[in-house]
């Protein structure tokens, strides 16, 4: 069964994993691909994203029977005066419906804190396309090579 799970500070080195992975951050290549996450950051990030979140963050482990198998976020964006959803099923992970389960929660806990609409922004060539239009999101925009998908709570 799916869940979610609020992540300790000595829980990241699986967030540290999945940053690495050139599979996993595939989705990103546009955008740079894999991202650095070293040890000496994880304080500063757990505090900002766990500890306070302040009401525009939210951030959670999704797990499997216990066993991490990728993350889901949203967090407050000015630009687009909305939250945006963050999905990420580590690579060996993908193909078993994770995705679209922490989607699902992911909308759950952002109904459940108040929030009425979520967005995401998708490289234009990303196949998580998708997940997201299959689960109720629909296309707002197109601009700089990223499709801007909405989806009412």
């Amino acid at each position: 069964m799916t869940a979610l799970y609020q992540v300790k500070p000595t829980d990241l080195w699986f967030r540290k994993k999945m940053l690495a992975d050139e599979a996993t951050m595939s989705y990103n290549r546009a955008w740079g691909g894999t991202i650095a996450f070293p040890e000496s950051d994880w304080a500063d990030w757990y505090d900002y994203w766990i500890a306070r979140p302040e009401g525009k963050r939210f951030y959670r482990y999704l797990t499997d029977e216990g066993r991490f198998v990728g993350e889901v976020a949203y967090h407050y964006d000015a630009e687009l005066s909305g939250f945006v959803a963050d999905v990420i099923v580590y690579a060996p992970e993908r193909g078993k419906g994770y995705g679209r389960a922490g989607l699902d929660l992911l909308c759950a806990a952002a109904k459940e804190n108040g929030i009425t609409e979520l967005y995401d922004d998708i490289a234009s060539d990303n196949p998580a396309v998708g997940l997201f239009l299959r689960n109720g999101f629909a296309e707002a925009f197109r601009a700089d090579g990223k499709i801007v998908l909405k989806k009412t709570l």
